[in-house]
């Protein structure tokens, strides 16, 4: 089993998916780094947004820092992937749990889709992708 580390600072990765090409901007989640955000936000096309499900004492944290990111005024109307990840743990929330948990159901301007996954099975991460070309192919239009 290979092991699998946080994003620390920025990564770019180019990721072929759908027939799409798409510029993958992954930004570590660390207080000091947020503030620098910002500096990615012009002309994103889907926002994915990846949870610890097994983390629950950062659930408040992250749903806080999640509605600060939805009030981005260059991330208006952006798609916004919610990718509920380490669902291989016992101890991972259940997608249900971290929509209630972070009031997604009060989100009403642009689509957004949550998506139990893990990043050491892979299980999950494809439809997750496939909603997020789908909903940036209905945006472009």
């Amino acid at each position: 089993m290979s092991h699998i580390t946080p994003t620390q600072g920025f990564n770019i990765k180019s990721v072929q998916s759908q027939g799409f090409k798409l510029n993958v901007w992954d930004i570590g989640g660390q207080r000091k780094i947020r503030p620098y955000w910002r500096n990615y936000f012009e002309n994103t096309d889907v926002l994915i947004y990846v949870i610890d499900s097994a983390d629950r004492k950062r659930f408040e944290e992250t749903g806080q820092e999640m509605a600060e990111l939805l009030e981005e005024e260059k991330l208006a109307g952006v798609p916004l992937l919610i990718l509920a990840n380490k669902q291989d743990l016992l101890t991972a929330a259940p997608a249900s749990e971290i929509t209630e948990g972070l009031n997604l159901h009060i989100i009403r301007d642009r689509a957004w889709q949550i998506q139990a996954c893990s990043a050491v099975t892979g299980e999950g991460v494809q439809d997750g992708m496939t909603w997020a070309c789908r909903n940036i192919t209905t945006r472009k239009k």
